[in-house]
């Protein structure tokens, strides 16, 4: 059938079954715009207030359905809006297809009015990008960024097209099977020397992120700790594969995790790190990160391997696959000393002070699980509120804490929480923030009203920027220095003046009441929550320390 450069990028979406895409017209799309109002009954179109939200939110519906958030957005200034969007799901190995129209074709290289050469800003932030020139190559050039997208290391593509191109037309013929990329041939040579090494293991730990959840690989983690009795620590980016009351949790590690999951891998013998990239806030000083133990790297990337930490051993490929066959060589054993060691440490973790008559962030937080129920996905923006729900949230389940882990964007939230709503508009989904991050992107506040999406929104509000000023607490000073910006906002009649439920609340019984009324609205809610700007994250080790530099109070 002969459609136009438009229509195929419909077609192209329905084949790879994205009917829910995120985005802001502009006169370089009203092709495109044109096509999705034809097929408006099978694609659903969520229009943000900004497109860095329509990004956050195409990022947010990838992270918490696995599958891949599609982004569209006109040229110029439109596609600039998306590169703090593309490069948060880049540094978190997000799958996200951004779509970008440009001026005709004729019209590059001339300046032309919102003319901007978006593949080369957008190089270093993505797995690839494609511009296309002809419209005979448009269905086949989409369907290869979907496949880049989800093959190996997960990440965004950009698709940017100029719209002569999504007016021409040409021969389409639709392909119901899935591109397929040849799949990485994964590289176990060394897969027996880690099963004898864990099997030698007396004080083994497991060290995991966010690989182990994109590959659906948390079961198979499971059973190497329940088989060998292995202890694990989590990097943000995995909370919930684990639940948190499970055994074998020692909970998050790293700059702000637990004591004791820090004092285990600083003593373990063996150490297996799946999935993750020792990241500066986890390992810290990478020369004494595990100093003691044979280390074992499992990756899908291999340029992951030896570039932060020198481990071992290593094993690439897909997580699900080499634990898989890893588990088959493991022989069944128990580390009762290792585990009674590493109790005796959890009674030194920090343990935060209840109160009854100002508001701590880590009651809201049990009170928010609590309200939320087990089914409830969690979404952050980035500073202290963003390390308080790593620590306190109850997680229990993959893909149900949506978080910026690797580029730390402030503002991510609410556009992020806004996709997880639309993927599941059933479950509850509560967006946690700070005043600072909220000042970003409130704007998405819109979005939510216009689409009826009823997200909770609970703003941790010390009317500070709270994690650059606990920095400057601890290392300049106390020279608080542009982080106390004294904003009189008051969120209780901004969000009435979008159209949603404001409340305020001063004590844990405030709180209990407006979340548990705010379970019961249609529509979105912000609850303004006064923290006290003294309050900070804890434990925390300083960047380049070990945990013998932890501060605990």
């Amino acid at each position: 059938m002969i459609l136009t450069g438009a229509e195929i990028i419909a077609e192209v979406l329905l084949e790879q079954q994205a009917d829910t895409v995120f985005g802001y017209p502009g006169g370089a799309v009203l092709n495109i715009y044109d096509a999705l109002y034809k097929y408006r009954d099978k694609i659903h179109h969520t229009m943000t207030a900004h497109e860095q939200g329509a990004a956050h939110a195409a990022d947010g519906y990838a992270r918490a359905t696995g599958k891949t958030g599609v982004v569209i957005a006109t040229s110029g200034p439109g596609a600039t809006n998306l590169v703090t969007g593309i490069a948060t799901a880049y540094m978190d190995s997000v799958p996200m297809v951004a779509i970008t129209g440009n001026v005709s074709t004729p019209l590059i290289g001339r300046d032309s009015f919102q003319e901007i050469y978006i593949a080369g800003i957008t190089m270093p932030i993505t797995k690839h990008n494609y511009v296309v020139r002809h419209v005979e190559d448009l269905a086949d050039i989409l369907r290869s960024a979907f496949a880049i997208a989800q093959e190996g290391r997960k990440g965004p593509v950009l698709v940017d097209i100029p719209k002569d191109v999504t007016a021409a037309k040409t021969e389409f013929e639709r392909r119901p099977d899935p591109v397929r990329l040849a799949k990485p041939v994964s590289q176990l040579d060394y897969l027996e020397q880690a099963a004898a090494a864990i099997n030698k293991a007396e004080r083994p730990v497991i060290y995991f992120g966010g690989g182990v959840s994109a590959s659906g690989a948390g079961e198979c983690l499971r059973e190497l700790t329940e088989k060998a009795d292995i202890p694990a620590a989590y990097t943000i980016m995995a909370a919930g594969v684990l639940g948190y009351k499970e055994k074998h949790n020692l909970g998050l590690m790293g700059m702000h995790g637990c004591l004791s999951a820090n004092r285990a891998v600083d003593e373990a013998d063996v150490v297996i790190a799946v999935g993750t990239r020792f990241s500066d806030r986890v390992a810290l000083n990478t020369d004494k990160f595990a100093e003691k133990a044979t280390i074992i790297q499992i990756d899908i990337d291999p340029s992951e391997i030896n570039k932060n930490v020198m481990v071992d051993i290593s094993l690439v490929g897909d997580v699900k696959e080499i634990l898989t066959r890893l588990n088959r060589l493991i022989q069944p054993a128990e580390h009762t000393g290792w585990m009674n060691r590493i109790a005796e440490w959890q009674k030194d973790d920090f343990q935060p002070q209840d109160s009854d008559s100002v508001l701590k962030p880590h009651q809201v937080l049990n009170a928010v699980c609590e309200l939320a129920g087990p089914d409830a996905i969690y979404v952050t923006d980035v500073g202290q509120h963003q390390m308080w729900a790593a620590q306190y949230l109850h997680h229990i389940s993959p893909h149900s804490f949506l978080t910026s882990g690797g580029l730390g964007t402030m503002g991510y939230g609410y556009g992020a929480a806004i996709g997880a709503k639309t993927a599941f508009p059933q479950r509850p989904v509560v967006h946690i923030t700070g005043d600072g991050s909220f000042h970003m992107n409130m704007n998405e506040a819109c979005t939510a009203v216009s689409y009826q999406l009823p997200v909770i929104t609970v703003i941790m509000n010390n009317a500070v920027l709270g994690m650059v000023r606990q920095w400057q607490d601890a290392f300049y000073g106390r020279r608080f220095a542009s982080s106390e910006p004294e904003r009189r906002t008051d969120y209780v009649k901004v969000a009435e003046g979008f159209g949603a439920k404001g409340f305020r609340c001063t004590n844990i019984a405030e709180f209990r009441a407006a979340f548990a009324e705010a379970m019961q609205q249609n529509g979105p809610v912000w609850i303004d929550c006064v923290i006290d700007r003294e309050e900070k994250v804890l434990p925390m080790i300083p960047s380049g320390g070990t945990v013998r530099d932890t501060i605990m109070n």
